[in-house]
C-alpha cells in the first residue's frame, strides 16, 4: 500500500486535542493517516522574519508531522493577499471585495514554490500526494517541475466559481492549467464540476469526458465531485453525551423552556450572518408570538481579524443583534445572544440537540458541516429542524431541510417559523432521510472513496505547460 503524504495550508497540533475538539478536515486527514502512515504537511502558523531552511519533523505513531513557517513579506503576499483577498472573495462571488494584485500573485506561487521544496525531499517513489484547498493550487505543478512523478489529488473545499466570476481574475488561464498538472481534481458538488467544465470547454476548448476525463493544456486528468462528510456516528455520541453537560444544562436552564435557534460559524462575509440577524428579525415582526418565546442563538468566532473587511463586517453584527435586541428584548428575555467566541466540537454538538432549528444561511459555501452536525447531532425522539440556504454544498444532499434563499429576508422568516411550528411527526420523517444519508456518506467514506479514485489514476506521463509569474 502506497504512502499517503497530505499537504494543506495548516496542520493540526502534533500533539492532539481531546477529542471532539477536531474539525471535518482534521478528523478525515488524521483517519486516513493513521490507516496507511504518512507524512502531513504544511505551513505551521509561525511568522518569522526569514522562511524556514528545513521542516520541522515530528513523529506520532505512524504520522509524521512535517512543518515550516513563513516570512513575514510571504504570509502578507501569498495567505494574507492572494489567498484571502484575491481567491476567497472571488470563489465566494464576492467581487466588490476582490482585490487583484500581479505582487499577490508572485508571491502565492513564491509560497508554493518553496513549500514544494521544502515537501520533495521527504517523498518517496511510491507515495500518494493528496493537496487541499485553494492555497496550494499550484502545488501540484512546482512538485512536477521538480521532477517529481507521484500521483497527486487535489481537493477544493470551497465552491468553484462560474466562468464569468473566475474571467475577473487576471490570472485565470493560469490557476486552471495549474491545475491541469494533478491527476485527480475533487470539488464538493456536481455544481462546481459543471462550472470547471464549462471554462474548460469554453476558454480552452478542451474535452470533457462523460466518466471526469479532462484534457486540456497538454494533459488528461480526472475530477469528480466528493461531497465531504462528517463523523456522523461520533457526533451523534458527543451529542447524546453532552446532553446533560454542564454547558448544555447551563443552556437549557437559561432558555426556561423557550425555543432555540442556532447559528455557528466563522466571523466571514461568506456566511450571510447579517442577512440573518435580520430574518429573525423579521420573524419576530411579522410572527409577534414569537416574542418571549424562541432565542436566537449566533455563535461566531473572529476569523482573519487583520483584514478590514472583516472589522468591519464585526463592528456590523454587533450594531444589529444590539438593533434587534433594543427594539425587543423585555426585562425577562434577550431575543438575540451574540457571542463572538468558539466551542469545541463536544459542546456545540450539545447545543446543536437542545435547539429547535438550526439556521444555516451563508451566501455562498463549498459544503457547510455545520448544516450535518446539526442533523447528526439531533434526537431522534424529538429532532430540530435544519433551514439551510440553497447557496450551500450541503443543499444538494440534505433533502429533509428547509431550503431558502439568504437573500430574501422574509423567506427565511416564513421558514423559521414554518420549523419552529412543524409537527413532531413530520420533524422525524425529514430527520431521518437526512440522517441516513449522512451515515452512508460521512467523513471517512469521502476519504476512501477520492483516495480510491486517485490510487486508480495511472502514473503521469507528462507534465503542463510552465506558468508564468503573471
Amino acid at each position: 500500500m502506497s504512502r499517503l503524504v497530505v499537504v494543506s495550508n495548516r496542520v493540526a497540533p502534533v500533539k492532539q486535542p481531546r477529542a471532539g475538539s477536531q474539525g471535518g478536515l482534521a478528523v478525515g486527514v488524521l483517519a486516513a493517516l493513521r490507516d496507511t502512515g504518512g507524512i502531513w504537511f504544511g505551513w505551521n502558523g509561525n511568522v518569522t522574519e526569514r522562511a524556514d531552511r528545513a521542516p520541522d519533523i515530528q513523529k506520532a505513531g505512524r504520522i509524521t508531522y512535517a512543518t515550516v513557517g513563513l516570512a513575514k513579506a510571504d504570509y502578507e503576499e501569498y495567505y494574507f493577499g492572494f489567498a484571502n483577498r484575491s481567491l476567497w472573495p472571488l470563489f465566494h462571488y464576492r467581487l466588490d471585495l476582490s482585490e487583484f494584485s500581479r505582487r499577490y500573485y508572485d508571491g502565492y506561487l513564491r509560497v508554493n514554490r518553496y513549500l514544494a521544496g521544502q515537501l520533495k525531499p521527504l517523498l518517496t517513489p511510491d507515495d500518494l500526494v493528496w493537496i487541499h484547498d485553494y492555497h496550494l493550487i499550484p502545488m501540484a505543478q512546482e512538485l512536477r517541475e521538480a521532477g517529481a512523478g507521484h500521483r497527486m489529488g487535489f481537493f477544493l473545499h470551497i465552491p468553484w466559481p462560474s466562468t464569468q466570476v473566475l474571467l475577473a481574475l487576471p490570472q485565470h488561464r493560469n490557476l486552471v492549467r495549474a491545475l491541469s498538472c494533478y491527476d485527480l481534481v475533487g470539488f464538493q458538488t456536481e455544481t462546481d464540476c459543471n462550472a470547471f467544465c464549462e471554462y474548460i470547454r469554453r476558454e480552452e476548448g478542451g474535452f470533457v469526458g462523460e466518466n471526469g476525463e479532462v484534457r486540456a493544456f497538454g494533459r488528461s486528468f480526472r475530477i469528480g465531485a466528493f461531497p465531504i462528510g462528517v463523523d456522523t456516528a461520533d457526533v451523534a455520541d458527543f451529542a447524546a453525551g453532552a446532553a446533560d453537560s454542564r454547558p448544555t444544562q447551563r443552556l437549557r436552564d437559561s432558555l426556561d423552556g423557550r425555543s432555540l435557534i442556532i447559528g455557528v460559524d466563522r466571523l466571514d462575509y461568506s456566511k450571510g450572518l447579517v442577512k440573518r440577524l435580520e430574518a429573525f428579525e423579521q420573524l419576530l415582526e411579522a410572527y409577534p408570538e414569537n416574542r418571549g418565546h424562541v432565542v436566537l442563538l449566533q455563535i461566531a468566532p473572529p476569523s482573519r481579524s487583520d483584514v478590514p473587511e472583516y472589522q468591519e463586517m464585526r463592528r456590523e453584527l454587533e450594531a444589529i443583534a444590539g438593533h434587534v435586541n433594543g427594539r425587543f428584548a423585555e426585562f425577562d428575555w434577550v431575543p438575540t445572544r451574540y457571542l463572538n467566541k468558539g466551542f469545541n466540537r463536544r459542546t456545540l454538538c450539545g447545543f446543536y440537540r437542545v435547539s429547535r432549528v438550526g439556521l444555516v444561511t451563508p451566501l455562498r459555501d463549498g459544503m457547510n458541516l455545520v448544516a450535518k452536525e446539526y442533523v447528526a447531532a439531533q434526537d431522534a425522539d424529538d429532532p430540530g429542524v435544519l433551514v439551510l440556504s440553497r447557496f450551500a454544498g450541503a443543499a444538494l444532499e440534505m433533502k429533509g431541510a428547509l431550503i431558502v434563499n439568504p437573500y430574501d429576508t422574509e423567506g427565511v422568516a416564513e421558514a423559521l417559523q414554518q420549523a419552529i411550528t412543524m409537527p413532531l411527526k413530520q420533524r422525524q420523517d425529514r430527520w431521518r432521510v437526512m440522517f441516513e444519508h449522512l451515515q452512508r456518506n460521512d467523513v471517512e467514506h469521502w476519504r476512501e472513496t477520492f483516495l480510491a479514485s486517485l490510487a486508480a489514476v495511472p502514473t503521469p506521463s507528462r507534465t503542463a505547460e510552465p506558468v508564468s509569474p503573471s
